[in-house]
């Protein structure tokens, strides 16, 4: 069986449609080959994280960092080699990629530095004060047509 049913899951809950459309795309456009270049996502703190691709041989000039939306895109184009070599083994991939990050709300690029042949991206989580939670004050009787004030939740 391929497919997941998402449908009761959509009857009990409200605003989750992004996520199973990204549960579904990741299962549709999986493809075991895809591994170049190989690549690491760890946890470096609480709402911090880092994204090390391994790029030996390209240079800061042939990579590109975007964030889109919600999706990070790291793409690496080689410059055509001028010079026509002949080797005997060649194991060092150099060929031109774009890989795409699925990233949650509220997670940002902080920064990114390329040393000894690897990318790494930094990225935090910010939620904006809006998102935050808040208390909702419950006001007295038993059907009240006033507008109750919502205040944000204090940390204490």
């Amino acid at each position: 069986m391929n497919a997941l049913d998402f449908s009761p899951l959509y009857r009990s809950t409200v605003g989750f449609d992004r996520l199973f459309n990204l549960l579904d795309s990741v299962r549709r456009d999986e493809e075991p080959s895809v591994s170049y270049p190989p690549y690491n996502i760890e946890v470096t703190g609480e709402d911090r994280y880092r994204v090390t691709f391994a790029v030996a041989g390209f240079t800061r000039d042939e990579l590109a960092i975007e964030q889109r939306q919600n999706t990070l895109v790291v793409s690496g184009k080689r410059a055509k080699d001028q010079e026509q070599r002949h080797y005997l083994h060649h194991g060092i991939a150099a060929r031109s990629f774009e890989r795409r990050i699925g990233l949650a709300d509220h997670v940002k690029v902080a920064g990114a530095s390329l040393e000894n042949g690897l990318l790494h991206i930094d990225l935090v989580r910010e939620i904006p004060e809006a998102a935050k939670p808040r208390r909702i004050e419950i006001g007295a009787g038993k059907h009240q047509d006033r507008v109750v004030e919502v205040t944000p939740n204090k940390a204490a």
